[in-house]
């Protein structure tokens, strides 16, 4: 089951003399429990897809269905509502609330959405066990590190059960190990729950994780491949 289809996809920036076709004309489809890496060298469009994906940015040309739902019918208000509700998002900068502590950090979203607070409480532990800092959610970011903040930003991303989660260069600023324990959760989570991970991402360590790799250069898609990942057996 596809959760989302674009056809035509076209963004166009008219800011300089020559316009410049950021994507230029994609057609594409995301089936649920994907773990796909958009890549391409940087101008090549792969971040303006991801903002168009997650309505934070709106195409030129072409359509975006979501979950069934066309993002330009929707007015302003009602896109935020969606990505409310719907989409999940990990930025390279984390981008916690810095006087808020990590369960505070991912409660908020779901205080927006008005959930009960018991089931917030609980859903919010459920999540920071999740990725490994039950014993460290009631710090505040400054006080963890660059891999225990993203860690943070992801259980904050799931928080509202989204349909998937848009990642933006999430191990931009992770040394090697904490990139390992970051990817290693987000593919347990992936295969335990069936949640769609999409990333933008140079880093070929996000790559190796992928089970689709898509291409993307001068705004078209170059390839669209399909990953075998073996499974290692026990006897």
């Amino acid at each position: 089951m596809s959760i989302i289809e674009i056809k035509n996809l076209k963004k166009i920036y008219n800011s300089t003399s020559v316009p410049v076709h950021a994507v230029n004309g994609i057609d594409l489809e995301i089936k649920k429990g994907e773990f796909t890496a958009i890549v391409g060298p940087s101008g090549s469009g792969k971040t303006t897809l991801l903002n168009i994906l997650g309505g934070l940015d709106s195409p030129t040309e072409g359509q975006v269905v979501v979950n069934n739902v066309d993002l330009s019918t929707l007015s302003s208000g009602e896109l935020i509502n969606f990505r409310l509700k719907h989409i999940g998002f990990v930025f390279q900068s984390y981008n916690l609330i810095p006087v808020m502590t990590a369960f505070e950090n991912v409660e908020f979203i779901m205080q927006l959405q008005k959930w009960p607070k018991k089931k917030r409480h609980e859903r919010t532990e459920q999540l920071l066990q999740a990725v490994g800092l039950g014993e460290r959610m009631h710090n505040r970011p400054n006080k963890l590190s660059g891999g225990q903040q993203q860690r943070v930003a992801v259980a904050r991303a799931l928080a509202s059960k989204p349909k998937f989660i848009l990642a933006d260069e999430p191990t931009a600023n992770l040394d090697s190990k904490s990139t390992e324990t970051l990817l290693d959760i987000m593919e347990q989570l992936n295969k335990e729950e069936n949640i769609t991970f999409i990333f933008s991402t140079h880093d070929q360590r996000v790559v190796k994780k992928a089970h689709r790799i898509i291409t993307v250069e001068d705004g078209k898609i170059k390839s669209d491949e399909a990953i075998e990942k073996q499974v290692n057996q026990t006897s």
